[in-house]
């Protein structure tokens, strides 16, 4: 897990997270891939400035809601096919980005079913606004 103390531009930040969101995803480079969708996990995690998180009144306009994050990654994969892991993630913490509120993004995705001794075979990327 990605430790904030090497981010000092995140010490303020919440995190808000999806853990293990399961999706059918057509993702793959080989032609048995592209037949077909696979089972892949993804978990985002989302730093957003505590002063653009905390509320006040305990109304949902006052914090990122968690659909953002589904509808983000449906809209990906309403796209179609991607060849790579690496392209998902970089595609959905992209789109994270653009949200207003939120200053960095941790995208992971995993492919359980690939090899049968493994958990799963995966990618993570991390990236942090340029602009703040």
């Amino acid at each position: 897990m990605l430790s904030v103390l090497h981010y000092s531009q995140l010490a303020d930040c919440r995190r808000l997270f999806l853990r293990n969101y399961e999706v059918m995803i057509n993702i793959g480079v080989h032609d048995f891939e592209k037949k077909g969708e696979q089972r892949v996990l993804i978990n985002v995690d989302l730093y957003i400035p505590l002063a653009l998180s905390t509320p006040t009144a305990d109304h949902l306009d006052e914090v990122v809601d968690y659909d953002f994050i589904r509808e983000t990654i449906a809209q990906r994969m309403a796209q179609g096919h991607v060849h790579l892991q690496e392209t998902l993630c970089d595609d959905v913490a992209k789109h994270m980005l653009t949200h207003p509120r939120v200053r960095a993004v941790r995208v992971s995705t995993m492919k359980p079913d690939v090899y049968p001794d493994c958990e799963g075979v995966g990618v993570e990327v991390f990236q942090i606004k340029a602009d703040i």
